[in-house]
């Protein structure tokens, strides 16, 4: 470890800030609708066997890098000797800036949901999608006004990152996960009960466990390998960085394990929350995916629900912890670049880092409804299109940045700093990897594969993946 460097101060600490990092607002808005497409149980096992296959192997690789070098993403490669390959680490932070410019901002929105359910939840009920239009500054008649209330939300989501940025690795991250991750796990549990007690909810829990093959086809495999990639936040700029403030005292692979699983129990308790109480109120037609299901279609959910008032505020609560875990990952990732590359001081460059994403993402909220604001992108499917500007940041982060910073950080693993100076690194202090050979040809061979699937696949169809 470096001499003065952040470090983590204990390994549960580790564990969870990781784990708060890869459970996201796309494991409990996103995981739910993908498995009821898939199958059910047949998506289910087609995901966990893309996040051994390929998440574990992934992740494992950038903690590794992170830890042999002790330092940000972008002096990783550098310091490993291999200069050319720090495009790798340019990519991550960019591509972290823009995902928390429009993060933070959905973040809000979740917060200011919470809000609303605890406030004037029979107005949600009135008109979910008439509430949900009106929180991004596009009225009922069609008028557009500037939606001070939703950034001002933002500005609090952001601002609490910031606060928790500033007080340092051990003082700040790890100290909120410590309490952020349980009262997550406590709170996906109550909604868990509640859900699978619902009168009408035996039927969706049946579908989740059952296997029908019929719905499984490519795209089935292609969504939950983006699902298990996307998840894990890998080729974020955050396992690299977390990972450099590991001691060499630390069993990364068994770290590795529990973080992978603790991320995709998040998930299957999601599917298990959400998919019966849709079947028990709606019905199974209803179940969608995405920030529209979880901001409109369950508020009938919670409409019909015993007490769904309150498990309203919960879920949302949900929401709001998995949101907080993962933005401030992402935040620490491009803080950690910033100070130790250029030397500034971490209070002044947080607040004047968060206040530029926060900046950058009002553009986001302003251009879902209210404004036409507008981007540009290119696919095959499509040709060169204009979409929404927050459409264009999304697919920009999705569909190039990500999957490509993830692609580098696995040729250099695999071919130029090699699988055996990974495994070396896994085996420090007298650990024994006993799945290295495995894990060296999925590296090279196989997860570089999947990763340009995904690339392929994305401009070739139009779809979006994450």
């Amino acid at each position: 470890m470096e001499k003065n460097r952040a470090q983590w101060g204990s390994k549960i600490g580790f564990i969870l800030a990781a784990a708060g990092s890869a459970v996201g607002l796309g494991n409990i808005w996103k995981f739910p609708g993908r498995a009821y497409e898939g199958g059910g149980g047949c998506f289910l096992l087609i995901y966990l066997g893309m996040v051994v296959l390929l998440g574990a192997p992934l992740m494992l690789s950038e903690l590794s890098v992170g830890r042999a070098s002790q330092t940000n993403i972008v002096g990783t490669f550098r310091k490993l000797g291999h200069p050319c390959f720090s495009w790798v680490g340019w990519m991550g932070v960019t591509g972290a800036f823009i995902i928390t410019c429009y993060y933070s901002h959905v973040g809000g929105w979740v917060l200011r949901y919470v809000v609303g359910y605890a406030a004037e939840a029979p107005k949600i009920y009135g008109d979910s999608l008439g509430y949900f239009y009106e929180m991004l500054g596009l009225h009922a008649d069609g008028a557009a006004s500037f939606p001070w209330l939703t950034l001002l939300f933002a500005g609090i989501f952001m601002a609490v990152n910031a606060v928790v940025i500033i007080r340092g690795v051990e003082s700040g991250i790890e100290k909120f996960n410590k309490v952020g991750m349980p009262a997550l796990f406590i709170l996906l549990l109550v909604l868990l009960t509640r859900a699978v007690t619902l009168e009408g909810a035996k039927p969706g829990i049946e579908y989740m466990v059952s296997l029908d093959w019929s719905k499984v086809t490519f795209d089935t495999f292609l969504a939950a390998l983006g699902q298990a990639f996307y998840s894990l936040s890998i080729g974020m700029a955050i396992m690299i960085t977390y990972g450099s403030y590991l001691p060499r005292t630390e069993n990364i692979a068994r770290n590795t394990g529990l973080i992978c699983a603790m991320d995709t129990l998040v998930a299957v308790l999601a599917g298990f929350i959400v998919v019966p109480a849709v079947f028990a109120t709606l019905g199974a037609e209803q179940i969608g995916k995405g920030g529209g299901f979880a901001f409109v279609s369950l508020a009938k959910v919670f409409q019909q629900m015993p007490g769904g008032t309150f498990f309203g505020v919960l879920f949302y609560l949900l929401l709001l912890f998995a949101a907080l875990t993962s933005c401030m990952s992402l935040v620490e990732g491009i803080v950690a670049f910033l100070t130790e590359h250029f030397a500034w001081p971490r209070k002044a460059t947080t607040i004047a880092v968060c206040a530029a994403m926060f900046a950058i993402g009002c553009l986001y909220t302003c251009s879902q409804a209210a404004y036409p604001i507008k981007g540009v992108w290119f696919d095959a499917a499509n040709g060169v299109s204009f979409p929404a500007f927050c459409d264009a940041m999304e697919f920009l982060t999705d569909r190039i940045m990500i999957p490509v910073c993830a692609l580098g950080s696995c040729l250099f693993v695999g071919w130029v700093w090699k699988p055996e100076k990974a495994v070396a690194e896994i085996e420090q202090n007298g650990v024994r990897f006993a799945l290295a050979k495995v894990y060296t040809v999925i590296i090279k061979y196989v997860a570089p594969v999947a990763i340009l699937t995904i690339l392929v696949m994305s401009f070739a169809t139009g779809m979006t993946l994450s």
